[in-house]
């Protein structure tokens, strides 16, 4: 945008070039999403704002310049903006503010109004702010940050070789425990038991052959819940006392057509791990398979008898490992510094006229809790945003919150077509388990959040999936969770 001798701006007295400066850039208009450019990156780039704590809607970032004199402008929801209560000057293609950078103790973007009043202080250059504009004009995917195919890929490899070459052994704690279900157990006994536990899920033992044999999750007991709700079911609550969770697992095979050439439902392997598997086997496991977690076994015996089950490998662990080996590299991963909004990762809202894109699954808080667990089983999701008539974020009901309905067998005394998902949420609360606090529950990040930034909170415990919402406003845009992060990664 500048001539070449302004690019670099111009030395002040006596401070060198090779100082860097930090300043704080403040657009404190709102917007969706916001970002800004300027000589200090030859217009080569747009750098993205965050939302002030607590002031959603004025953005700010500190970003170094070189000592000297710079122009600048704001990239608002695709539009080109300036900011007319900070000095600017007119130029051939609009309005752009300017700053002086001289002090290294300064911090806002400052200068005299002598710099205002003369219209040929600056001359733009015009083909790098027509570069710009013709990048900016396109979708927002297009232009921020762009990553070339070949940054890309060799961002890929780094991730992949890293989790090739490391092995599941790094992910056992150094201490914990791991709880196990009988499969003689009672369905309704194992899930009073997740519950009480604070667990979504328990890995099966079968005594009789001295093996793991499966997992018993939350989404049992929604297809059990579902099943109860079924006028034509051949399972009521009486048998659901009595009812095993090895004949659980075996009615539900048959009902899969998971059937032996005796005509026996046949439920599927159990999908495992060694600790000396290497994680990217691991997380293709996760992926491929559709499972929340891969247990992690080791027997010392050559058949396999004895097993000892030692952890509970899940992507948040792994994620976990990833974001702290790149942690002081991961400039060297251009991906990591590109806002999510620019990547193909997630599942968002369909733009106006946008068809070929899935549909995010959201319900209000006065759907019944059977349309939620309907669609949480039918679009094979594991949780779905609960919004307002504006589509802004209220709560989030996830496939574990059907446990609150084990305690005081409340399941046995609600109907799933007259309790509305407020009313199951608060149920959750009242018997919410201190294993996880609420807070975790429902985490927030932006569209312009960078995926380094989005990786270190999904790698939280307890963090299983970020809403991605509008700034200020909290209307859901999308959403993204630990298996799209790693679907990403692994192309």
């Amino acid at each position: 945008m500048f001539a070449t001798n302004m690019d670099s701006a111009r030395d002040v007295v006596g401070v060198p070039s090779t100082v860097l400066i930090p300043m704080r850039f403040v657009w404190p208009y709102g917007g969706r999403s916001v970002f800004f450019s300027g000589s200090f990156v030859r217009w080569s780039e747009l750098i993205p704002m965050t939302p002030v704590e607590g002031c959603p809607t004025v953005f700010q970032a500190v970003y170094s310049v070189t000592p000297g004199y710079h122009q600048y402008k704001f990239f608002v929801d695709g539009e080109w903006r300036h900011d007319e209560h900070q000095p600017y000057v007119s130029g051939e293609y609009g309005l752009v503010n300017i700053l002086l950078a001289t002090d290294p103790n300064l911090f806002h973007p400052n200068v005299t109004s002598e710099m205002t009043s003369g219209p040929n202080y600056m001359e733009e250059d015009t083909e790098a702010f027509k570069r710009l504009v013709r990048i900016t004009d396109g979708s927002l995917t297009d232009v921020v940050l762009r990553i070339s195919e070949a940054d890309l890929q060799s961002s890929r490899d780094c991730i992949s070789v890293f989790l090739s070459t490391h092995t599941t052994y790094e992910l056992l704690p150094e201490s914990g425990k791991v709880v196990a279900l009988d499969v003689d157990l009672p369905v309704k006994q194992a899930f009073h038991i997740l519950h009480e536990q604070g667990i979504p899920l328990a890995p099966l033992w079968d005594f009789s052959n001295g093996h793991f044999v499966g997992v018993l999750s939350a989404l049992d007991f929604i297809l059990i819940l579902r099943e109860l709700g079924n006028h034509g079911s051949n399972l009521t609550e009486e048998e659901l006392e009595t009812h095993t969770i090895a004949a659980w697992k075996e009615g539900k095979a048959y009902l899969n057509g998971q059937i032996d050439e005796h005509g026996r439902g046949v439920p599927r392997q159990l999908v495992h791990a060694g600790p000396y598997d290497n994680m990217k086997d691991v997380v293709l496991k996760i992926l491929q398979n559709g499972v929340a977690t891969v247990p992690i076994i080791h027997s010392s015996s050559e058949d396999g008898l004895f097993p000892q089950l030692l952890h509970l490998a899940s992507l948040s662990g792994i994620l976990k490992c990833v974001c702290r080996y790149f942690r002081h590299s991961s400039s060297s991963l251009p991906i990591l510094q590109a806002p999510i909004c620019a990547l193909n990762v997630g599942t968002w809202v369909p733009e106006i006229g946008e068809t070929n894109r899935r549909p995010l699954a959201m319900l209000r808080p006065s759907a019944s809790l059977s349309a939620a667990l309907n669609l949480l089983v039918q679009a094979q999701v594991s949780s779905i945003p609960i919004v307002d008539d504006n589509n802004s974020l209220l709560d989030i009901y996830c496939r574990s919150d059907i446990t609150a309905l084990a305690k005081d067998r409340a399941y046995a005394h609600i109907n799933l077509n007259e309790m509305t998902i407020q009313q199951a949420l608060q149920l959750g609360q009242d018997s919410f388990s201190p294993f996880e606090p609420r807070g975790q529950r429902c985490q927030m990040c932006l569209r312009s959040d960078s995926l380094h930034k989005v990786m270190e909170r999904l790698a939280n415990p307890g963090v299983r999936r970020l809403v991605i919402v509008e700034a200020g406003s909290k209307r859901v845009e999308g959403i993204v969770s630990l298996s799209d992060v790693f679907k990403f990664l692994l192309g």
